[in-house]
């Protein structure tokens, strides 16, 4: 029997925009009790095919796979699309440590895919695609052609936990890797056991090297550094001196790890285990000599759904204000949103807001956002999830 999701009279017109999310209150009823994770065709109030999807509960209750009625989902679809995004990153030209599948943005909603070196690190943000892990792997070390010799599975902290899904991380293919990868000639510890994310922060990377030509000589604060991949790259830069500062111990031994990997006995590295607000309170201040003059603010999402954006656009405008009122007189500040639910203009109104109360004259040098890897899907504006500034702080 057909499993179908019949929408509401006039709630098809998001689909025939090619959104690819169905909302819990635009559907009418479903047919052929399909199981949660399971393909199903979704049809307008009048019966119009609109797009085969994933079912899910949840307020997102369909990611839409494909628009084609005659599209099956099977391995040749899951060929076809891993396909289309890897020939992306062969014209970016992109070879060592990326991302080759950004959900809606390759039109895969609910799967991560990052590569690093011969190991793929598959993230499954929906039912759907942990159900159809097996086949996804099967089909990436095919379109892959020997690039790829471990995929390792890793959604235990991704799905939803309302789906009671108790499956365990693990290798799909092949087994326990070297861990060090490469990102514009350096190197660096990727942690996709036990780490954020995939293990590390590839979206950073065009960020990351802009970083570099504005170190040469500067005293760089690296604030919730993660695994240190702003600081290594101050460091060849030139950097006069670099702090890392991360709350997590496990992310600042990795750090350490990262920048002796690229610089061993380097003595301009520091790392500190320490609460980001805690530290910007007690650091020099901007009339100091021992202050900084190149910041990077890079927390973790403030809001990861719209509920918390209030507190997110505060938590910004705290940070912020901190960072304006300590740097030094000609500093730069590097400053990052990774929140979603957080648009462009809300968080630039937030950091302009800390400028403002801080009295100081403040250039922007450059607006930043996700690298081409992490494309933005043109019916899905959601996607453009990254926001970033470089202000010049008189």
């Amino acid at each position: 029997m057909n499993k179908v999701v019949v929408l509401k009279k006039g709630k098809e017109e998001s689909l025939r925009r090619f959104h690819p999310w169905v909302f819990s209150g635009a559907i009418h009823h479903i047919e052929g009790q399909p199981d949660e994770g399971d393909v199903v065709r979704v049809v307008s109030a009048g019966g119009d095919f609109l797009g085969w999807g994933h079912v899910q509960i949840g307020s997102i209750a369909v990611r839409i796979l494909t628009f084609h009625e005659a599209d099956p989902i099977d391995a040749t679809f899951w060929r076809h699309r891993l396909r289309v995004a890897y020939d992306v990153r062969r014209t970016l030209g992109l070879t060592d440590s990326y991302r080759l599948v950004h959900g809606e943005g390759d039109d895969l909603p609910g799967l991560v895919i990052d590569i690093y070196g011969s190991t793929a690190v598959m993230q499954a943000h929906s039912v759907g695609m942990h159900v159809s892990r097996h086949a996804i792997a099967e089909a990436l070390a095919e379109v892959m052609n020997g690039k790829v010799e471990n995929i390792y599975y890793k959604s235990e902290t991704t799905l939803p936990y309302k789906a009671g899904l108790h499956d365990e991380n693990g290798y799909l293919l092949g087994g326990p890797a070297d861990d060090v990868a490469y990102e514009n000639g350096l190197r660096f510890h990727v942690d996709w056991m036990g780490g954020q994310k995939t293990g590390f922060f590839v979206d950073q990377r065009d960020n990351r090297a802009l970083l570099e030509t504005y170190a040469h000589g500067r005293r760089v604060l690296n604030m919730f550094c993660y695994t240190g991949g702003f600081s290594f790259y101050a460091m060849r830069g030139g950097a006069a001196l670099v702090h890392s500062v991360d709350s997590s111990a496990r992310a600042i031994d990795i750090t350490r790890s990262n920048v002796e990997l690229n610089f061993p006995d380097d003595p301009r590295h520091q790392a500190f285990a320490e609460d980001a607000f805690r530290f910007l309170d007690t650091m020099p201040g901007r009339d100091d000599a021992e202050g900084y003059d190149l910041i990077v603010l890079d927390p973790p999402a403030f809001a990861k759904h719209r509920d918390a954006l209030h507190n997110a656009l505060q938590g910004y405008r705290r940070l912020n204000a901190k960072a304006f009122q300590k740097i030094r007189p000609g500093g730069i500040l590097f400053t990052f949103s990774c929140s979603q639910a957080v648009n462009k203009d809300q968080f630039r109104t937030a950091v302009f807001t800390a400028a403002a109360q801080s009295g100081r004259s403040v250039r922007i040098l450059h607006q930043l956002h996700q690298p081409a890897d992490h494309p933005v899907n043109i019916y899905h504006p959601e996607g453009e999830y990254l926001k970033g500034l470089v202000l010049y702080v008189e």
